[in-house]
C-alpha cells in the first residue's frame, strides 16, 4: 500500500517540476512503509530531504494532501538505518525513536516542555501553552501571542506547544518561520502556484509562525497571511505566533492584522530573573554532564543576566576550554569567558542588578524587598539595596523608592542615612559593606 501512496504523490509531483529536478530528487526516494496516514520515506542523506523542504515544499506537501489528505504526515529515514530497521522488524513505532527520523513539521524535537525551564518570567505564557494542548483551537488562547527579546525562549517555547501537540494527537502541525513564509509566497507566485500555497496553510491544524514581525512592510504577504490567518481561526485551528515586540508595537503590519493578533492570549516572555538563571544553568550542565561548583554557577548567573543564550554561550565556552586544556572549571577562567561573550563587560549597574547581589547576600527575596515586611533583617537589606542604588546608579531618589514597592524619597533618604550610621559605628557591619561593594563592582 505504502508505494502505491508513494506512487500518486510522485505523479503529482511530476507534473509540477522539471524532468531533471524530478530525477534528481524524487526518483531516489523509496516508499518503506505507511500507517497512521503516516507515510514513511528512505532518502540517501540528511542534506537531500534538507534540500526537498527548502526547495519543493510546497510540492511535496501539496501531494500528501491530495493523497493523505489533511491529517497526512511524512517521516524520513537515513538509508544507512534501513538494515538496522529491518533486521529488528519495526519501523519507527516508539516514541524514543533516532533523531534522524524527521516528521514533515519542521520542529526540532529537542524544544520541549521538559527542557523548558519555568520561572517568574514564562510561567503564564508556559501554563497557556500547555493549556492549548488539551485542547488545540478549542480554547480561550487561540490566537496565542508570545513576545519578547532575543535569547528568552520564545522558538523553545512555541515549539514545545507544536511538539506535544504533534506526540499526542492526530493534528496536524506546521512551524514556519515568518521569513520563509514569505519566501514560499514569492516562490508560489513565480511558479503559478498561489492557490497550492493557500491550501496547504488553510489545512493546517496548528500552524506556528515564528518572528512574525518580518511581515512588516511585505503588503501583499500580508494580504495573504492575513486571508489564511481568518480561514484558520474561523475553522477554530490552533495559531500561535512568536514577535520581538508586543501587538501594538509592531510597526509595518496592517492594522487588520494586528488586531487579529490582539483577539486571543498575548503574553510576554520576560528577561529570567537569578533564580530562574541558576535553575537553567544547572539543567544545562546536568544534561552536558558539566562539573561547576555552586561558586561558580552563581556567579555566572549574577553577571550574565541579559538572556539565556548568552548563558549557554558561557557553558559552552567553558566546556570548551576545560576540555582542550583538561584544566578545572574555576573562578578565574569563568571570568574570562564572560569577558569575552557577554557584550558590555563593563556593564551598568542598575538597580534590579544590585537587588539581586543584595537580595542573594542576604539571604532575602527580592519581593520581601519590595513588600511591607517590617522584620529586622529585611529592613537591612532593603535599606543597603537603597544605599548602592543612589550611589552606582544616577536614579532619582523618587525613582529608586519606586523600584522598593513604590516608596517615597524620604524613605531614600532615611535609608541612606542609616546605613551610614551603621558603617560608622558597626566595624562588622562595615564589612559587610564592603563585600557587597565588592560582588556589585566585580571587582
Amino acid at each position: 500500500m505504502h508505494i502505491k501512496h508513494w506512487e500518486k504523490c510522485l505523479s503529482f509531483i511530476k507534473k509540477e517540476l522539471n524532468p531533471q529536478s524530478f530525477k534528481t530528487w524524487f526518483q531516489p526516494i523509496k516508499p518503506i512503509d505507511y500507517k497512521n496516514q503516516t507515510l514513511i520515506l528512505q532518502v540517501p542523506n540528511k542534506f537531500f530531504y534538507e534540500w526537498i523542504e527548502e526547495h519543493y515544499l510546497s510540492t511535496l506537501n501539496n501531494s500528501i494532501l491530495k493523497v493523505l489528505g489533511v491529517n497526512g504526515k511524512i517521516e524520513y529515514v537515513i538509508s544507512k538505518e534501513k538494515e538496522d530497521i529491518t533486521k529488528n522488524k519495526k519501523i519507527i513505532e516508539k516514541e524514543n525513536q533516532p533523531s534522524n527520523i524527521k516528521r514533515f513539521n519542521n520542529l526540532n524535537e529537542s524544544f520541549n516542555f521538559n527542557s523548558f525551564i519555568s520561572g517568574k518570567c514564562n510561567s503564564v505564557a508556559k501554563a497557556a501553552g500547555e493549556r492549548i494542548c488539551e485542547n488545540p483551537g478549542k480554547n480561550p488562547f487561540n490566537p496565542l501571542m508570545v513576545y519578547g527579546g532575543v535569547g528568552l525562549g520564545k522558538t523553545h517555547l512555541i515549539q514545545s506547544i507544536g511538539n506535544k501537540i504533534s506526540n499526542q494527537t492526530e493534528t496536524s502541525v506546521y512551524y514556519v518561520t515568518s521569513e520563509k513564509f514569505a519566501n514560499q509566497f514569492i516562490e508560489s507566485l513565480k511558479g503559478n502556484k498561489l492557490k497550492d500555497f493557500t491550501t496547504f496553510y488553510r489545512n493546517i491544524d496548528c500552524l506556528i509562525v515564528d518572528d512574525i514581525q518580518f511581515l512588516s512592510g511585505k503588503e501583499k504577504t500580508q494580504e495573504v497571511f492575513f486571508n489564511i490567518f481568518n480561514q484558520l481561526n474561523l475553522n477554530r485551528k490552533q495559531i500561535i505566533l512568536s514577535a520581538d515586540k508586543s501587538p501594538i508595537e509592531l510597526n509595518g503590519l496592517e492594522q487588520r492584522l494586528v488586531s487579529r493578533f490582539k483577539s486571543g492570549l498575548t503574553v510576554e516572555l520576560e528577561v529570567p530573573d537569578y533564580k530562574t538563571r541558576i535553575e537553567i544553568l544547572k539543567y544545562k550542565i546536568s544534561i552536558n554532564n558539566i562539573k561547576i561548583s555552586n561558586e561558580i554557577i552563581e556567579y555566572i548567573a549574577l553577571q550574565v543576566d541579559t538572556n539565556i543564550r548568552e548563558l549557554e554561550g558561557v557553558l559552552i565556552s567553558l566546556l570548551a576550554h576545560s576540555t582542550i586544556t583538561k584544566s578545572v572549571i574555576d573562578l578565574k577562567l569563568t571570568k574570562s569567558i564572560i569577558g569575552k561573550i557577554v557584550k558590555d563587560n563593563n556593564r551598568e549597574i542598575n538597580i534590579k542588578y544590585i537587588q539581586e547581589i543584595v537580595s542573594k547576600y542576604f539571604n532575602i527575596s527580592i519581593e520581601d524587598m519590595k513588600d511591607k515586611a517590617r522584620k529586622k533583617e529585611i529592613v537591612i537589606a532593603r535599606q543597603v539595596a537603597m544605599y548602592f542604588s543612589k550611589d552606582f546608579t544616577n536614579n532619582s531618589l523618587k525613582s529608586i523608592g519606586f523600584h522598593f514597592g513604590g516608596r517615597d524619597h524620604s524613605t531614600v533618604i532615611h535609608a541612606v542615612q542609616s546605613v551610614n550610621d551603621m558603617i560608622d559605628t558597626d566595624s562588622i557591619f562595615k564589612k559587610n559593606i564592603h563585600e557587597i561593594n565588592r560582588r556589585i563592582t566585580n571587582k
